[in-house]
């Protein structure tokens, strides 16, 4: 008998060569045939091409809707198409499906359709792959095109552009499937079913720790820059929309007569790979050059796209790009970049399908600032409050990160036959997700 990581007594298990470059060693009595030799493979439908006689509406299953081990089924479209197309690619509940393209780390990654959409059609970049009856359990072969198996698989057989990746369904035809016998396919997929879900469940709780960090950290900045660090200077109720109560020695006016703005230059002809300096655009540094516009304490303000309005703090020499605004000031520029991320600017950007903020609309914005050496003081309270934050921030990415390897560790030892997975792994996991 073996200890299991997770202290489970496993069987011993006895490995024989594949003979295969994708595995080495499985276990005795497993097989590895190709997919094809297990399961059928559908490709689907083109949206758009036109049929003739009788036709049925049916409901239309797009890449969008295929997601990372879910179906996203709130705007599925539909298609004509004569009936004997419908019966022959209609899906079934227990089908597999497999996306054609996208990110190399979801390239092939198998979802099982639970038929929630009755006489529902996909789309030709979607591969159904119907598992034969007896030999292959859906939620195995899921769990498997997850695995690390199936990724090197499809990264050295599919087409790769710069960011994306593309598979056929004769290569989905052709990868390797290590095969226990049914039984041992739906154990191991029932304790992943619980595993997986019990690390899903971790990993969300982390999330919304994450969430609740973020949230804190604006709180504890928009407390700092409009109502000070001083709790025993007096206060003002909120005189401007949007401010928490300010003490009341601060000066209250627009920034127009505060800070001086103009935008950035053209940065296109400028970047050099290694570049001394930055470049920044509507979201930060977004290239490197050998020249700057810039130099000292600056501000950067996004002025095009999604995330136009975000404030940047520039301390020495940098371009700043024709897509963002530069601001100075007699101010404290760290100050100031507290500021303007408190106000969100980004809320206030022309609603249009390129939202933009201009330096005009920032001018008109009424603010309370205080004195230059109040601003120093607030600044160093918040970077002492931040790098606390952030160490929380780091730490619990590190726990996601952690438990996310663990994830796909354990996927790929199940499935692999590295680990051995009895009835009393299943109900000792699935005891545990009840409690």
């Amino acid at each position: 008998m073996t200890p299991s990581v997770n202290g489970s007594m496993l069987e011993s298990t006895r490995m024989k060569p594949t003979n295969s470059g994708w595995i080495s060693d499985i276990p005795t009595e497993w097989r590895l045939p190709m997919l094809k030799r297990v399961a059928s493979i559908q490709t689907g439908l083109t949206l758009g091409k036109n049929y003739e006689g009788t036709l049925l509406e049916r409901p239309y299953l797009r890449v969008a809707n295929v997601q990372d081990g879910s179906f996203d089924l709130r705007h599925v479209t539909t298609i004509e198409v004569p009936p004997e197309i419908a019966a022959r690619v209609s899906l079934r509940a227990g089908d597999v499906l497999m996306t054609e393209g996208g990110d190399l780390d979801k390239l092939g990654r198998g979802t099982v359709w639970d038929g929630v959409i009755k006489d529902c059609l996909h789309q030709n970049h979607i591969f159904a792959v119907r598992c034969f009856q007896h030999r292959l359990c859906p939620s195995f072969l899921a769990y498997l095109t997850s695995s690390k198996l199936a990724r090197d698989y499809f990264e050295a057989t599919g087409k790769r552009t710069t960011n994306l990746a593309s598979t056929n369904s004769t290569k989905v035809g052709e990868l390797p499937v290590p095969l226990p016998p049914l039984p041992e396919q739906q154990r191991i997929a029932a304790y992943l079913d619980a595993s997986c879900a019990a690390i899903d469940a971790a990993v969300s709780a982390k999330r919304r720790q994450l969430e609740t960090l973020v949230a804190l950290r604006g709180a504890i900045i928009r407390e700092a820059v409009m109502g000070g660090v001083d709790p025993k200077a007096p206060r003002h109720d909120p005189e401007i929309p949007g401010y928490v109560k300010t003490p009341m020695h601060w000066r209250r006016g627009q920034l127009r007569y505060e800070i001086e703005i103009g935008s950035g230059d053209f940065a296109s002809d400028k970047i050099v790979d290694g570049g001394e300096f930055a470049i920044y655009g509507g979201n930060g540094v977004m290239d490197r050059t050998n020249r700057f516009n810039v130099d000292g304490e600056t501000v950067v303000i996004g002025r095009v796209g999604a995330y136009c309005g975000n404030a940047h703090y520039i301390h020495g020499k940098a371009w700043v790009s024709d897509n963002a605004l530069i601001v100075k000031s007699k101010h404290s520029a760290h100050f100031l970049c507290y500021l303007f991320n408190a106000l969100n600017f980004n809320a206030q950007a022309n609603n249009t399908a390129q939202p933009v903020i201009t330096g005009t609309k920032i001018k008109g914005t009424v603010v309370a600032i205080p004195s230059l050496t109040e601003q120093n003081v607030i600044c160093v309270h918040l970077d002492q409050k931040l790098a606390e934050l952030k160490q929380l921030v780091t730490a619990i990415e590190k726990q996601i990160a952690t438990l996310t390897a663990y994830r796909k560790s354990l996927i790929h030892e199940c499935v692999t036959g590295q680990r051995r997975i009895t009835e009393a792994d299943v109900k000792r996991v699935s005891h545990a997700q009840e409690e």
